[in-house]
């Protein structure tokens, strides 16, 4: 219920896009989790401990797909008149943390350790309007960090990474580019508008103090929280089904429906101020 990047700045000013109508109707969106944690995972002296690298030993499937996919699921209006419908999932081979264990910790059970993960997990939603989302898993092969972000729409399109740009149809010249940062006065989310200073020098860019301001402002005030359990359930639900399709040579899987139908008539999330 407190996935933080959902308030990053950039995926807060895209919900505010969306809700404007600027990329028409909704398409195709792309997220993930894409981060070298090799060191993290072997590390036997690591803040964190080793717990993740049991999961990578046991599972293959998509271990981590909230970070871009809760964004995803508010710009779509998931559990809110909009449902993830089915998903089909592959993974490729497993490579990257044998590789690197031999390198870095040649004596140890690791090296010798066979990984169920594959490096690279795939997975395509689709969801109850039409749409499609692909959700990717990256976190043993070495990489700069991403969560992909991108966004396909009717009349244009945004993505994040490498470089934040977009291409609105009737705004932009030609088939180009342009940098997302040229709209930011005309589209920036209201809570960025109104709190960025507080924020600054908080957790990831801000964002986590973005986030933990909600859910006290919601508490405080008897409101309901932008995320649920519901929500929670459904960006979290990808994990076990992805790996349940990959188990199944990419068979498509079906999502439960944890509203129980409440979906089709729940509210879309509104553009809210501080």
């Amino acid at each position: 219920m407190m996935e933080n990047c959902s308030y990053d700045r950039t995926e807060l000013m895209i919900l505010n896009m969306v809700r404007k109508g600027l990329f028409g109707e909704l398409l195709h969106a792309e997220c993930g989790y894409l981060h070298d944690l090799r060191a993290l995972k072997l590390n036997p002296n690591g803040y964190q401990g080793m717990w993740r690298i049991y999961h990578s030993i046991k599972r293959n499937g998509d271990l981590y797909p909230t970070h871009g996919l809760g964004p995803v699921a508010q710009w779509m209006d998931i559990n809110r008149g909009n449902q993830f419908d089915y998903l089909v999932s592959m993974s490729c081979k497993s490579r990257g943390l044998k590789l690197y264990a031999q390198e870095h910790y040649p004596d140890s059970k690791w090296a010798k350790q066979d990984y169920a993960l594959g490096d690279v997990v795939d997975t395509l939603i689709r969801t109850k309007q039409g749409q499609t989302i692909l959700v990717t898993h990256d976190t043993n092969t070495p990489r700069p960090y991403s969560r992909k972000i991108l966004l396909q729409g009717t009349k244009g399109i945004v993505r994040k990474y490498p470089e934040e740009k977009i291409h609105i149809e009737g705004r932009t010249t030609g088939h180009d580019w342009e940098n997302l940062d040229k709209y930011l006065e005309e589209y920036e989310h209201p809570l960025w508008k109104q709190i960025e200073e507080k924020a600054q020098g908080a957790g990831h860019g801000g964002m986590d103090f973005i986030e933990d301001y909600r859910l006290i402002k919601c508490l405080r005030e008897g409101l309901a929280t932008d995320m649920d359990v519901y929500d929670a359930a459904a960006i979290s639900a990808v994990s076990a089904l992805s790996e349940k399709s990959i188990a199944h040579k990419s068979r498509s899987v079906d999502f439960p429906d944890f509203t129980r139908g409440k979906w089709k008539t729940n509210a879309p999330l509104g553009i809210v101020e501080a």
